[in-house]
């Protein structure tokens, strides 16, 4: 096993295992951690008391941060005719119809969001494989399939992020970089867990969130209290 970096080990030292943290003091200790040569993410990790194989335990929606994701998110856009215009004039990354599926199938796939209008998805439908294990396919339930191409452009640039239960239970997601604030870290970070709280299945008994840490991309982990 490599030998964790000086950088860690001076970092995990402000870190008691046996502590369940206020968000607001774990936030305060990541902003103290010493920092590395690039600007970290933010993430939150949370095992939730549900089971992924039913379908009405499923955990899915979507949020957006008060603060944005810190981050230039490349978006495609899967759409013809009238609806290619407005979407290269919202600044999408990427615009095409069967040219841009075919484009994607044939291993392209640098973007992180995709958008689709209703009438390509029989075609996208292919690619299902392709962007479903990377939470690239557009879904009604988090409004990237829709007629209304600006306002999804928009709303992803301003911030907007898709959470998923995966099939352990466990979901992870950024909410920022730790050069935000403290105080922006702390709005974003709690507007997630509200979401993901509100989304609870009705057939879920008893503790919904059976842990929650906040962490940086390289640096250790700070249990929640939930």
């Amino acid at each position: 096993m490599k030998k964790p970096s000086k950088r860690y080990q001076e970092s995990i030292k402000l870190v008691d295992k046996d502590k369940a943290f206020q968000l607001k003091e774990a936030v305060s200790i990541l902003k103290t951690m010493k920092p590395t040569k690039f600007d970290e993410s933010v993430d939150l990790h949370l095992s939730l008391n549900v089971d992924p194989k039913k379908s009405e335990q499923m955990v899915r929606g979507t949020v957006v941060l008060p603060h944005g994701t810190g981050k230039k998110v490349r978006v495609a856009v899967f759409c013809k005719g009238e609806h290619e215009k407005q979407a290269k004039d919202a600044q999408a990354d990427f615009v095409g119809g069967l040219e841009l599926i075919e484009k994607v199938g044939a291993g392209f796939l640098d973007f992180d969001c995709a958008i689709a209008t209703p009438e390509m998805m029989k075609d996208l439908s292919k690619l299902g494989k392709v962007l479903g294990p990377r939470g690239l396919m557009p879904s009604p339930k988090t409004g990237t399939v829709t007629n209304d191409i600006v306002r999804a452009i928009e709303d992803v640039r301003k911030g907007k992020v898709e959470f998923r239960v995966d099939k352990q239970g466990g979901m992870h997601l950024s909410v920022g970089k730790i050069s935000f604030s403290e105080d922006k870290i702390l709005e974003n970070a709690s507007r997630v867990i509200e979401a993901i709280n509100e989304a609870k299945p009705a057939s879920v008994k008893g503790k919904f969130v059976r842990s929650l840490f906040i962490s940086t991309t390289m640096n250790p982990g700070l249990r929640i209290s939930t």
